[in-house]
């Protein structure tokens, strides 16, 4: 089934209609525990960071995720994945439930960041990805009032409670959720619940042939589900938006493929993984070899990704990138990039000095005047 916008939001812009997913909150509700159900598997090694698969769905089968909708919960999880600590691998948004392959550090690892004496700088310099300047002011005049007044364990123990949230797959997931949920609601003019239960979690080898055919199968949802018949032309999952020039995206399928963190860039890594989703993604039929009976990538388009060992040309490249330019680029050479940021420089910070911006990797010959956005267009 394919998401129908409403006709009250086709001619408001996106960012309009996005108001709300990017603000930043204050004091955030405390999590509840979850309750009933099987008791999830964590990794509890000393030292290591463990992955994860995680699944969600929402109520029903009447609740389906239009193109701004699931746009919005694309920047929830990137936002809360930044909050917490937690790293996505890759991800797919589909009409009613998402995917999410997520590595979750080793906590006491990740939290030596804020020990020291300038730790408690350096965390309200990261609570600042989530929280508004006006909380922040109240929170530090908490603290300093119950040290004034001798009352400097309490103070610790509010910390604390706030460094709770860093590394938890659990209230992770949970607080995706339930910020997604209000924005939703909102939009919608619903009240009530939007998601089914928990979300389901399967543990996975953090490296290796289990997280690359995880990766993939996340990747190749939409191929399964017949919305695309090539993972790339689903604006919604890690490996277009890594196609679009995320480098957020890329470090992920990079960790995926056991390669170094800039390995996209050298487009080895690209390569690979696209050689690797034709292959896993390949579209299964009968004895007699007539019926499909498991949608997925045709013979034809294995064979030719195959012979072209994942690499993409680059008109299609820039094809892909162009779905998530933003209003007011430019796109040329660099020559003339710059030309037109020295005919409107008054449009732009005295700062800046030079207007051209490498479109991608620096083997492309194409610059645009302002960065572009890994966001969709509505």
């Amino acid at each position: 089934m394919k998401a129908v916008q409403s006709p009250h939001h086709q001619c408001v812009p996106l960012e309009e209609q996005l108001v709300g997913v990017n603000a930043k909150t204050g004091l955030y509700p405390a999590a509840r525990s979850w309750s009933g159900g099987r008791k999830r598997i964590l990794g509890k090694g000393p030292l290591e960071s463990y992955c994860y698969h995680v699944m969600s769905r929402a109520c029903g089968g009447e609740i389906w995720f239009d193109e701004v909708e699931r746009e919005a919960l694309r920047r929830v999880i990137w936002r809360m994945a930044e909050f917490s600590g937690i790293k996505i691998v890759t991800y797919c948004l589909m009409g009613n439930h998402f995917h999410l392959l997520a590595e979750v550090p080793h906590r006491a690892t990740w939290l030596e960041r804020f020990e020291g004496p300038q730790g408690e700088a350096k965390l309200f310099e990261h609570l600042g990805t989530l929280y508004s300047r006006a909380y922040l002011g109240l929170l530090r005049d908490e603290l300093a009032d119950l040290r004034s007044r001798g009352m400097a364990a309490l103070a610790e123990q509010r910390l604390e409670a706030l460094k709770r949230r860093f590394c938890d797959l659990s209230l992770f997931v949970k607080e995706i959720k339930e910020r997604f949920s209000r924005w939703f609601n909102k939009r919608r003019g619903r009240r009530g619940t939007l998601w089914m239960d928990r979300f389901k979690s399967v543990l996975v080898e953090g490296k290796g042939e289990p997280l690359r055919t995880m990766a993939a199968y996340i990747d190749l949802n939409p191929v399964r589900a017949g919305l695309v018949n090539d993972p790339k032309d689903y604006r919604w999952c890690g490996y277009a938006e890594a196609l679009s020039g995320s480098r957020r995206a890329q470090r992920g399928l990079c960790k995926a493929l056991g390669k170094p963190v800039d390995g996209w860039r050298s487009a080895e890594a690209a390569e690979a993984y696209r050689c690797l989703l034709h292959d896993e993604g390949r579209e299964i039929k009968d004895a007699q070899n007539e019926k499909v009976v498991q949608r997925g990538v045709s013979a034809q388009s294995v064979r030719a990704v195959l012979a072209a060992k994942g690499r993409l040309s680059p008109a299609e490249l820039i094809r892909l990138r162009v779905r998530y330019f933003t209003d007011g680029v430019v796109l040329g050479s660099r020559e003339f990039v710059e030309g037109i940021f020295e005919a409107q420089r008054d449009q732009f910070s005295p700062k800046r000095k030079h207007g051209a911006r490498r479109i991608s990797e620096s083997s492309s010959p194409f610059y645009t005047l302002r960065r572009l956005r890994t966001r969709p267009l509505g």
